[in-house]
């Protein structure tokens, strides 16, 4: 099974010999240098490129070109290199782009000699740099793992080279360029395209942009289109989920060889025949033949991507923008139709003529009618999508996996620890007054780049209004303890911790699922020396893995540091807090996410008002959710207010205690 890496995500790499594949849409010029303990380049010779492509254990191509493989021999490097970086640049002075802003996203994979691939990653997220490390291959404890870095350069080459202490660096990337600039003037340059009907195939390449987390965006996917003409005024009531879209499936469609033509006339295949090239992604399922007159049936995985996870993702994504649209459509036509009703009968009464008796009313009777009929024809609009997308919901529901299923769903009863990340999780769901029952996974994607805040305080919709502050601060843990076993549940055994600051103990029956199980590696801190003990071991740990990730020294943290993500659910704030410890508190929520320390406050924020405006930068870099449904979220498309619901278990069942088990199992059994 392919590992589909993020930026910042390891794999392990069983064997020693590897092949590792780029697809970049365009030409680029394929590299990897060598480093020691320390991160540093200890010379030119220890740098592969096309003017010197073959170094000990590592060979690289020769000429710049949109799809390279690069072979490595892990036995074979030498005792003194411990990380080896594959480098990507474009090539200068050769009249091609100067910077990857605008093309495709490169795609990397390492596979074996089979062809089979163990990890992949799209380098997303690329602007003005011309040079980027997309991955590296290090050493730690004996064995070898490969890591997502996608660190890019604006200055090219001689920056990059200069970044990892090479002291040669722009004179190294002068030599590579003209080699590179010389070895293209010498090459033939590209057949003509076939004509249609000769059996070429275009080569298309898709990327994108990464999504903040709480972002509601992405790309479209199956399901009725409802756009809405004219002009849809936008607001943003309380929290907006507007937001980058969420990255398209990544690295261009690979291409097959081209096949001879008898007679000669067609291009020569140069695929070296004991090699499979990689197989284009699978194609989404396709769909059962419509009757006549009828919509087609919906499909599960009816959306693009490489996967069927991120099939399911996009299309989750696709049914949520297809109903802010058709909503948007149905809302302008009413307004429309008030506003012209409105239009009508004003001008009936400003003339005295037609103001009273028969013909005043006739008129008002019929600028109703026509506002009835207006109103009519666009709910018959609104409910022919609104059941498409119903039908598309209950489809797609049964399918997801477990980090996009609700707890109620049946996946949990067979669950398994998973062996790698998923791309996204669900925090609950989304839904319009139009269609209550019509509810939209919210999915945020992983890993997350902001904390959560749980809302234990009062809030507007009906059920919040009329729950008694107890009851709310219950709810609010339920919530919080729901999220963290979903977060435990979908990452592999060990890669994912979770901290309890609970400084009263007033928590201890709603953590019950986590300290029964023994998914908690310790139990909740209390009082006020708890409260700092942890902050301060979490904050030594986000500047640590700060400093060596700055200093390129990420294999020189202490051998007991935890290096699994984090995530601190932080129970009655401020009580238990001081002044230092609120400080620290902040810097967890500003900069732990970078380094994998994630922040989940059960707080009401008027328990803080002391405090005044210094806690405003960190309630506003938490995304806020509520333990009851209320519609605080917005999307600034279309200005809807989207009432968010949180995914709790339901009420008497043991999946939690069932899924946590079998976390804990896990984790006793590799010894995590």
């Amino acid at each position: 099974m392919t590992a589909e890496l993020v930026r910042g995500q390891n794999h392990p790499l069983p064997g020693a010999r590897w092949e590792i594949r780029v697809s970049a849409g365009k030409p680029v010029v394929a590299g990897a240098t060598l480093s020691d303990e320390q991160g540093s380049i200890r010379g030119t010779d220890w740098v592969a490129h096309p003017a010197s492509p073959n170094l000990p254990g590592l060979e690289v191509p020769r000429q710049a070109a949109a799809e390279h493989r690069l072979a490595v021999d892990l036995d074979a490097i030498p005792e003194a290199v411990h990380r080896v970086s594959v480098l990507l640049a474009l090539p200068v002075g050769v009249g091609g782009p100067v910077s990857f802003a605008g093309l495709a996203a490169p795609f990397v994979a390492v596979t074996g000699l089979d062809g089979t691939e163990i990890a992949s990653y799209t380098v997303t997220g690329l602007d003005a740099e011309s040079a980027v490390i997309a991955l590296e291959l290090y050493r730690r404890q004996g064995a070898w793992k490969v890591r997502a870095v996608g660190q890019g350069y604006a200055g090219g080459l001689a920056a990059l080279l200069q970044d990892q202490g090479l002291p040669q660096a722009a004179e190294l990337a002068a030599a590579i360029n003209e080699a590179v600039a010389e070895g293209i003037a010498r090459s033939v340059p590209a057949p003509p395209p076939l004509p249609p009907g000769d059996g070429g195939r275009v080569r298309t390449a898709t990327s994108g942009g990464a999504t903040g987390n709480g972002t509601i965006g992405g790309p479209s996917g199956s399901g009725p289109a409802g756009g809405a003409s004219g002009t849809v005024p936008t607001g943003e009531p309380g929290d907006s989920m507007g937001g980058p879209a969420p990255a398209t499936p990544g690295g261009p469609t690979p291409v097959s060889p081209a096949q001879p033509v008898a007679g000669g006339g067609g291009p020569v295949n140069y695929q070296h025949p004991g090699r499979t090239p990689a197989a284009p992604p699978t194609p989404p399922p396709a769909a059962p033949p419509a009757e006549p007159g009828r919509p087609a049936q919906p499909v599960a995985g009816d959306a693009t991507g490489w996967t069927m996870e991120e099939r399911l993702y996009n299309q989750v994504w696709g049914m949520f923008e297809d109903l802010a649209r058709t909503t948007a459509a149905y809302r302008s036509a009413v307004d429309f139709a008030d506003s012209r009703m409105e239009q009508e009968l004003d001008r009936v009464l400003s003339d005295p003529r037609s103001r009273i008796g028969s013909a005043g009313d006739a008129a008002r009777a019929e600028a109703r009618a026509k506002h009835a009929a207006l109103v009519d024809q666009a709910r018959a609009a609104l409910d022919r999508d609104l059941a498409q997308l119903v039908a598309e919901a209950e489809v797609v529901e049964p399918a997801l996996p477990p980090a996009f299923a609700g707890w109620d769903s049946p996946v949990w009863q067979g669950y398994r620890v998973p062996m790698e990340i998923p791309m996204a999780l669900r925090l609950g769901d989304v839904h319009l007054p139009e269609r209550p029952e019509l509810r939209i996974p919210m999915l945020v994607r992983l890993p997350l780049e902001r904390g959560l805040w749980v809302d234990s305080g009062r809030v507007a919709s009906d059920e919040g209004s009329l729950a008694d502050p107890a009851r709310m601060r219950r709810l609010a843990m339920d919530t919080a303890v729901a999220h963290a076993a979903r977060m435990l549940a979908v990452y592999p055994a060990g890669e994912f911790t979770v901290q309890v600051i609970d400084p009263a103990g007033s928590a201890a029956s709603a953590l019950a699922p986590l300290t029964e199980t023994g998914a908690l590696r310790e139990p909740p801190a209390s009082g006020a020396a708890g409260v700092s003990s942890v902050l301060a071991r979490l904050t030594q740990r986000v500047d640590l893995v700060q400093m060596a990730l700055r200093g390129g020294a990420s294999d020189a943290l202490p051998p007991d540091l935890d290096t699994a993500e984090q995530l601190l659910i932080v129970n009655d704030f401020p009580h238990g807090f001081d002044d230092r410890a609120v400080t620290q508190l902040r810097y967890l929520a500003d900069e732990g996410p970078a380094v994998g320390v994630h922040l989940m406050m059960v707080a009401d924020r008027e328990d803080a008002r002391e405090y005044g405006p210094v806690l405003d930068p960190l309630w506003r870099s938490l995304l806020r959710i509520t333990p009851v449904a209320d519609d605080h979220l917005a999307d600034p498309w279309v200005g809807h207010a989207w009432t968010y619901e949180p995914s709790l278990a339901p009420a008497g069942s043991a999946v939690l205690h069932h899924v946590l088990g079998k976390v804990a199992e896990a984790r006793r059994a590799w010894g995590r």
